[in-house]
């Protein structure tokens, strides 16, 4: 039976959002069906442009696992993967990808580069996408919309 976990990754993404990042939120969900790890962006306050959701969700579940490899783990971010996620993803081996609101910008898996169609890729997940879509979309344009209407971003904590 298939249950969703992106409500806990739309937590994140909107925690994210009220620390002035992105608002893109992931969560790991282990074999078990236990929650691995979860994040939200913190590319501001962090100071590093790989503090994606996906990328530190990641670095925590492997971490916690003693491993570099999360087969059989099920990723859902609220965001399509950019390429640099991406290609975690695949060097992850993570099972199964779910994610919401398509990027057509800076995508990497149905847009952009699509990492996962490559002959170099060294693993494809099964990826749904459309999940939460409307719900990740919708605090997306209001985060930017924030800002285009002059709410500039706070410094980073």
């Amino acid at each position: 039976m298939f249950r969703s976990f992106m409500d806990i990754a739309l937590e994140e993404a909107r925690a994210a959002a009220a620390r002035g990042e992105v608002p893109v939120g992931a969560v790991l969900i282990a074999p078990d069906g236990r929650v691995a790890a979860r994040a939200g962006h913190r590319t501001r306050a962090a100071h590093d442009p790989t503090a994606h959701a996906e990328i530190l969700a990641i670095r925590a579940a492997c971490a916690a696992a003693g491993t570099e490899r999360l087969t059989g783990y099920d990723l859902y971010v609220t965001l399509e993967p950019c390429a640099m996620c991406a290609a975690a993803i695949a060097a992850a081996r993570i099972g199964r990808l779910y994610y919401g609101a398509p990027d057509p910008k800076s995508g990497g898996v149905a847009h952009g580069a699509r990492i996962f169609t490559r002959a170099q890729a060294h693993h494809r997940p099964e990826v749904y996408d459309g999940i939460g879509a409307e719900a990740a979309a919708r605090l997306l344009r209001r985060f930017f919309a924030e800002r285009r209407a002059g709410g500039a971003l706070p410094p980073p904590p």
